[in-house]
């Protein structure tokens, strides 16, 4: 039995004896780049099946097709975790989406404040990231990044049952620290590079369900502070420990 050494995202539902025809870019990956043909094993994992190893049974330059053979590993969900951050430069923010998906978050949502340096976003890129990253990670669930929207929208539609860690950086130095029960839907948020204006950070701090923290005595950079942000969360109340 030939060992696999690829993963791969796929859309179809995993099963044993499943046919699971690949896209064009993944057909190049595997059969141009990585130098796969027939008989050669995948594991292939979908966000709801668990991964699953695969052989090719058909390499073409723009196409083919693979078949479930068995379930390498059940699937593993993380905890209900949204990271909701202000984009930056395009680099980190790609960072910012692949390290999210690698620590655990469930949901990436990109947000604006008064002084978020970017515009707009390419949200099926920065989707890709996240595939790829899971792809990388061993992973077998996929976080959905969603379009960006003002946190003054997301924060109006909040829902009442979700606890919030808003990371101020005004509280840096001061020895504010997350103290809640594990369990439940919570959300992470980092501000831009500018910081949080006064009005945000009062409306934050007003919220019933919202618990402003310091990462540390230093300030971070965005980047910086959603992987510590997300070690903190993971370590205290989620699947880490």
């Amino acid at each position: 039995m030939k060992t696999a050494k690829i993963r791969l995202y796929v859309e179809q539902p995993l099963g044993e004896e499943q046919t699971v025809p690949l896209t064009r870019d993944q057909a190049h990956y595997l059969f141009g780049v990585m130098r796969q043909g027939v008989g050669d094993a995948v594991l292939v994992f979908n966000g709801s099946d668990g991964e699953w190893r695969a052989e090719v049974t058909e390499a073409g330059k723009r196409a083919g097709t693979l078949v479930a053979k068995a379930q390498t590993a059940p699937q593993r969900d993380p905890p209900d975790l949204w990271l909701i951050f202000a984009p930056i430069k395009k680099a980190r923010t790609d960072f910012i989406v692949e390290k999210a998906t690698e620590m655990g978050a469930s949901r990436i949502l990109p947000v604006q404040t008064e002084f978020t340096n970017a515009e707009r976003i390419r949200r099926d890129r920065l989707q890709a990231h996240a595939v790829e990253a899971a792809e990388q990670c061993g992973g077998t669930y996929v976080p959905q990044v969603d379009a960006l929207q003002k946190l003054d929208a997301l924060l109006s539609d909040w829902p009442g049952d979700r606890r919030l860690m808003f990371c101020d950086e005004a509280l840096a130095g001061n020895g504010a620290a997350l103290g809640a029960a594990r369990g439940g839907p919570w959300a992470i948020l980092i501000g831009p590079e500018g910081g949080f204006s006064d009005a945000e950070r009062t409306r934050l701090a007003a919220m019933p369900d919202a618990h402003p923290v310091a990462l540390g005595p230093r300030v971070l950079r965005a980047d910086t502070a959603a992987v510590a942000a997300l070690t903190v969360w993971q370590q205290a109340l989620g699947d880490w420990s």
